[in-house]
């Protein structure tokens, strides 16, 4: 089968293409919402919150493309190759970790008010986290948009360094409170937004390893502390 004359795969490659500029558009409301969060920017937080609107508007709009894309398949009784399948498939599971990314991002922003409150500078090793995990984020949608399974790989071997900066950034919080250097509630603050750029972390390693199901047909697996391809039963 020419897959280049395929309208199903056409459709594909079009689903596809709307999903990579969501994860862009993502990227960009978890970015600002970052980057209002260390100038202590309330309009700027607001601002990337409401980018929200338009994240969650085209994740319903590919949800519901990829259920009337499969609908019409199965009305004809199209023969779909596993790879077809697998195509589709990442699309609906991509879609909504991009998602609940975007969710990520409107929290860190409403937590801008709480660092605007605050007068005390925030720790380096803040700023190093929240870069580790923009960059798996880029790296997610990099690879989603290539379809480079080398690349999803480096983004599930970069969730143990965002995991090493999140432990720095608490040890050096603690270190200031215990120290009268840094407010309690400037220490909940960056715990909370830390434990958001694990999230971050955790939602893209779901993005890899549905980048690697679907051009190699294995299942990617956090085993005994490494990550493993797995064939598929059967």
């Amino acid at each position: 089968m020419n897959s280049a004359q395929d309208p199903f795969q056409v459709q594909v490659q079009k689903l596809k293409a709307d999903m990579v500029a969501q994860g862009v558009r993502v990227r960009e409301l978890v970015g600002a919402s970052m980057d209002a969060v260390f100038v202590r920017d309330l309009e700027a937080a607001r601002r990337a919150i409401a980018l929200d609107e338009q994240v969650d508007r085209v994740d319903v709009e590919l949800e519901k493309a990829c259920v009337d894309l499969l609908t019409r398949a199965t009305g004809v009784g199209a023969q779909l190759e596993p790879g077809q399948l697998r195509s589709v498939l990442m699309i609906v599971k991509v879609n909504n970790e991009l998602e609940r990314i975007a969710d990520v991002g409107v929290s860190i922003g409403e937590m801008c008010g709480v660092f605007a409150a605050q007068g005390q500078a925030l720790p380096s090793t803040f700023r190093v986290l929240a870069n580790s995990s923009l960059g798996m984020l880029r790296d997610a949608v990099t690879s989603l948009d290539r379809l480079d399974p080398e690349l999803a790989r480096v983004v599930l071997l970069s969730e143990e360094t965002v995991l090493k900066f999140k432990h720095a950034l608490v040890r050096d919080v603690q270190q200031q409170v215990s120290q009268g250097k840094m407010s309690v509630d400037l220490a909940g603050a960056l715990h909370d937004v830390a434990m958001q750029c694990v999230n971050i972390a955790d939602h893209c390693t779901n993005i890899a390893e549905q980048v690697m199901y679907t051009v190699t047909g294995k299942i990617v697996r956090h085993m005994q502390g490494h990550w493993e391809e797995v064939n598929l039963p059967g």
